[in-house]
């Protein structure tokens, strides 16, 4: 077993934007950590502690343009150049922790820049990230991706509830104000949870009504239940 694969399993939080990731990343990495069950929570893009962190605050911000005129695959290299960046953090908390909670991770970057094209070009998109993250960066791979799906209409009234970010003045990011951009990374972030036998999806809205958190936390403890279960063995 190689360093990658070795130590506490990744428990990777996914939605798009105002869906609750932080919310409920925190959540779980405290009920974890109050079963008894030593807990690291690492959120990414890790905007103030990366060299790549900052120049994403900057892409989020408009200074390297529109979000169309950029081609996805160099917008994903920064993303990438965080978490690698970060590889080191992620390794020694999989070994100092029983389990690794992360606020967005490689999953996260495939969604966002795969829904900038379609078809072949997806594919062979979702490939090169995988090859840079996984083949050359050698991240470790997750053994859980929970999907919080929420419509975009809901996203965006849960956006504006947010608190000042730390990247940006604006009430929205370059992201999260494209709604049909959003409505397309929602697309391919199901499309993923179809194909992945490690992801699950926890729905955020009910009957057009925002679920109450402390629900949604605890469908998400159900499903992690089992995971630190098989890591054990």
């Amino acid at each position: 077993m190689s360093e990658v694969d070795r130590g506490a399993p990744l428990i990777v939080i996914e939605g798009i934007d105002g869906s609750g990731k932080g919310t409920q990343s925190a959540l779980l990495n405290q009920r974890l950590n109050a079963a008894g069950i030593t807990s690291t929570l690492l959120s990414f893009p890790r905007y103030q502690s990366t060299f790549f962190g900052a120049r994403i605050g900057e892409f989020l911000n408009g200074q390297f343009g529109a979000l169309n005129e950029l081609h996805p695959f160099l917008v994903s290299l920064l993303y990438a150049g965080d978490r690698y960046e970060s590889r080191d953090l992620l390794l020694a908390s999989r070994q100092s922790s029983q389990a690794v909670v992360l606020d967005r991770y490689v999953p996260s970057n495939i969604a966002h820049q795969s829904a900038k094209v379609q078809g072949a070009e997806r594919a062979q998109l979702q490939t090169w990230i995988e090859q840079v993250e996984y083949g050359l960066f050698h991240l470790p791979k997750p053994d859980l991706v929970i999907l919080l799906d929420v419509p975009v209409d809901s996203s965006q009234e849960l956006i504006r509830r947010k608190e000042k970010r730390t990247y940006t003045d604006r009430a929205t990011d370059l992201q999260e104000s494209d709604t049909s951009y959003m409505g397309a990374v929602r697309e391919a972030y199901l499309s993923l949870a179809e194909q992945s036998p490690e992801w699950r999806v926890v729905p955020v809205t009910e009957e057009g009504q925002v679920r109450p958190v402390e629900t949604i936390a605890d469908d998400i403890w159900q499903l992690v239940q089992p995971v630190l279960r098989l890591k054990e063995k």
